[in-house]
């Protein structure tokens, strides 16, 4: 357009080429529909002309989808969560209580209450058996 048209301001430039693009358009719904946009530059012919091609596309996939039945299991979903969240609760119990029970022996440590080495006061068995 540049060399072809180099007398021509840009602004006439691009709507030429806006114009011999719209021509060249051979889908027979696309040409008229971007012929009445009107751009003024080839961008904006472009871009709607995508659009409307994309939006033609996915209406007539649109049509032929078929319909989905859904059966309505929630309350299934309820009990399943119920169960899960119960397992979940006893698992955490279970580990709660195996976290007590092991004491934890460190030569290096010496428990206040009885002044052993070995173990936290946290840990004692002193204090457990009172």
């Amino acid at each position: 357009m540049s060399l072809t048209y180099a007398d021509c301001s840009l602004d006439i430039r691009e709507s030429l080429a806006a114009q011999y693009f719209v021509d060249t358009i051979r889908d027979e719904d696309t040409q008229p529909s971007t012929r009445l946009m009107d751009a003024k530059d080839l961008k904006s012919s472009l871009a709607y002309s995508m659009k409307y091609e994309a939006a033609r596309t996915v209406s007539k996939i649109s049509k032929h989808v078929r319909s989905l039945e859904v059966e309505d299991d929630s309350k299934k979903k309820e009990d399943k969560f119920e169960s899960l969240f119960n397992r979940l609760g006893k698992l955490l119990n279970n580990c709660i209580t195996e976290k007590k029970n092991t004491t934890r022996r460190n030569s290096n440590v010496t428990c206040w209450q009885c002044n052993r080495k070995g173990h936290l006061e946290r840990d004692c068995q002193a204090i457990m058996s009172n």
